[in-house]
């Protein structure tokens, strides 16, 4: 900005969006004084850099004003996690498959983990089972983002709601 440009030649484009044209760094900084304005630059590695008169703080202040709208605009993902053992019974997993469905029409993420203790671990097909059914009664509201997979003492899938 202003007296950091150290470039000796540079594309200058006026507050309106006009063309100037090419000129050294002193030419354009002194337009940009007689105008009451600074000497930003926009593209530095293009050749020759480019460069704007404005004013910098009405600039830095529309940015931020951009960026707060943009983060208003975002929608926070939440991941929600259901924990189950592999000795859970049906009427258990439908009561939890229930909840699940809730939070994905809310537009979160489910995380699903079946909680092996002990010896259990040696029967990680019952885990696998256990998601399948899980999954099976919550197709209509959700994809599977990352399936079944033990990590550890754990075994975790990930649903993500549909998009509508």
């Amino acid at each position: 900005m202003n007296e950091e440009i150290r470039e000796k030649e540079i594309r200058v484009i006026s507050g309106d969006g006009e063309q100037l044209g090419l000129m050294s760094s002193k030419e354009a900084l002194k337009i940009a004084e007689e105008k009451d304005l600074d000497l930003v630059m926009i593209s530095p590695n293009a050749k020759p850099p480019v460069c704007k008169i404005m004013d910098y703080g009405k600039f830095l202040y529309e940015q931020t004003k951009k960026d707060k709208e943009a983060k208003k605009k975002q929608k926070v993902i939440n991941i929600k996690e259901i924990r189950v053992s592999p000795t859970i019974e049906e009427h258990d997993i439908d009561i939890k498959a229930k909840n699940a469905r809730k939070f994905l029409i809310d537009g979160n993420k489910v995380k699903i983990t079946v909680r092996f203790r002990g010896r259990e671990a040696e029967h990680s097909a019952v885990g696998n089972v256990i998601l399948d059914k899980f999954f099976n009664k919550l197709e209509e509201h959700c994809i599977i983002e990352k399936p079944a997979k033990l990590e550890g003492r754990n075994m975790i899938m990930i649903l993500a709601p549909k998009k509508a």
